[in-house]
């Protein structure tokens, strides 16, 4: 009981900041469920005169602090949710927040290994950056080759506990909304809150981005044109990450790139192929590709930073995105439609048919441009916007995947305004459906199913053995909870033969 007044009383003044701020101005009534349009009507009577809508928003989110710009940026995922310009919107928050100082650093990192901060680093620096979750340094530790250059990621105080909290107050929303309408129980809000919550866990543990970032580097080490700074394991704990120092320039800047000799389009073509790449070979991709995330070193390659935030694909999710590619690619609107049923995402009320005509009504306006006016991006996200007409439950990783396509598509265009995304892809895609999807893929395919099929077979006598004894203890407790019915009508039975007994006594004598 307390802890929902709590959650309420904090959501109350969160309601009322982004209503002062005018974040509800422009909503349309008619797509709130009925007994949220007084609310509406309410916040937007109590807005600020000087500018509301996606602005106000913005604001909103700014004053409320470190948590709800998380939630912001992390919403910007969902235009399936907040709708495609909202979406857009929340991509422009910015998670910079004052930094605090060195020595509050150095505390934490002294606590943190046990040891003084000048038995860890020969120099450590003021921050260079810092975010709501944690700030960067810059140091300098002792090596057999001389001085070396590292960032030092460090965990903010205080973190843990404020995004606890109001992690805890958007669970408490989210759970009230789907109770409202079975549109948003759609849109499991509360599984965007679960997955949000577990990401930022993540992010506060170092040492999981550590191994994210080792893994990244695995996964790439054949390939020429990316990498990943290495990770420095000795000087890393759960509030401590320390990694390579890179000295590169930001791909932010194509005109100092191209004063340096570098080709931005050819970076750009990196970008596109390596998120591809990553997502389909590895199923393991980058999932927070700004701008700012990205460095070109001397040798002209790509070096990705910080891993807090990973993205996941199981085969059937690399397949769906492959096949998804490649079939809007050669128009092929029906094996669009069929690789979605295939993979269960749509109802089997529908029909493979009509859903291939919506897909066609997506497909066919994009190929009636010129390449480089066609975004993979956009077309993903009007993919979602059909979907949800079919009732297409949503699939987060999914949505990730397309986020993640949309900012990384937008990083590339900004160092070639002309590029063919298609173009760009198609070697990247077309290899992996020819590796995956064709005779030798099928091989393969056939080799995971005879494996699976031994491993099923092989744990068959202890799966017996559970079910056995789950039915066991299942028929125990039927028969018990027999006797006990047994037991409790016998003395409804006796008390209403009682009660029987007594009226009819009391009725003789009267």
């Amino acid at each position: 009981m307390l802890s929902s007044l709590g959650h309420g009383s904090r959501l109350a003044r969160a309601a009322y900041v982004f209503a002062r701020e005018g974040a509800f101005v422009g909503v349309d009534p008619a797509l709130l469920p009925p007994v949220l349009r007084l609310p509406l009507a309410f916040a937007n009577l109590i807005a600020k005169r000087d500018g509301g809508g996606l602005a106000g928003l913005s604001r909103a989110i700014d004053r409320l602090g470190p948590s709800y710009v998380k939630l912001g940026q992390f919403l910007s995922t969902r235009p399936d949710i907040v709708g495609g310009k909202v979406a857009i919107e929340l991509e422009r928050l910015q998670d910079r927040v004052a930094p605090m100082s060195r020595e509050t650093a150095v505390a934490i990192i002294e606590a943190s290994f046990g040891m003084k901060i000048e038995s860890l680093f020969e120099s450590f620096g003021e921050p260079v950056a810092a975010a709501s979750i944690a700030q960067v340094h810059r140091a300098e530790v002792k090596t057999d080759e001389g001085m070396r250059a590292v960032a030092v990621k460090v965990l903010r105080a205080g973190t843990e506990r404020r995004f606890a909290r109001d992690l805890a107050d958007m669970l408490f929303a989210a759970r009230f909304a789907e109770s409202l309408t079975p549109e948003f129980r759609r849109l499991r809000l509360t599984q965007v809150v679960e997955t949000l919550a577990r990401s930022v866990r993540m992010e506060m543990d170092f040492r999981l981005e550590a191994a994210a970032a080792s893994e990244f580097a695995e996964n790439s080490s054949n390939d020429q044109e990316v990498r990943a700074p290495a990770v420095d394991w000795n000087r890393t704990t759960r509030e401590v990450m320390t990694m390579e120092w890179i000295d590169g320039v930001p791909v932010t800047d194509p005109e100092r790139l191209t004063d340096l000799g570098f080709d931005p389009p050819a970076l750009a073509r990196t970008l596109i192929q390596t998120f591809l790449r990553t997502a389909l070979r590895d199923g393991f991709f980058h999932a927070d590709m700004h701008q700012g995330n990205f460095f070109v070193d001397k040798e002209g390659r790509v070096v990705a930073v910080d891993f807090g935030i990973m993205g996941r694909l199981g085969r059937k999710e690399r397949r769906f995105l492959a096949e998804i590619l490649y079939g809007f690619i050669r128009r092929d609107y029906q094996r669009v439609a069929e690789v979605h049923f295939e993979a269960g995402y749509v109802p089997d009320i529908y029909r493979v048919e009509d859903f291939a005509q919506a897909i066609r009504a997506i497909g066919e306006p994009i190929h009636s441009r010129t390449a480089d006016q066609i975004s993979m991006a956009k077309l993903l996200t009007l993919l979602f916007e059909i979907t949800a007409l079919f009732e297409m439950t949503t699939r987060i990783e999914l949505v990730m995947l397309q986020k993640t396509m949309v900012v990384v598509e937008g990083v590339a265009r900004k160092l070639d305004p002309q590029l063919n995304m298609w173009s760009t892809a198609e070697p990247v895609v077309g290899a992996w459906i020819a590796e995956n999807l064709g005779p030798l893929g099928r091989l393969d395919d056939m080799s995971r199913g005879l494996s699976s099929l031994a491993v099923f077979l092989a744990n068959a006598p202890r799966h017996l053995e559970k079910i056995a004894a789950r039915l066991e203890t299942d028929a125990t407790a039927a028969v018990i909870e027999a006797e006990h019915n047994l037991s409790r009508s016998v003395i409804y039975f006796l008390g209403f033969a009682t009660f029987v007994c007594v009226l009819a006594f009391l009725w003789y004598h009267w």
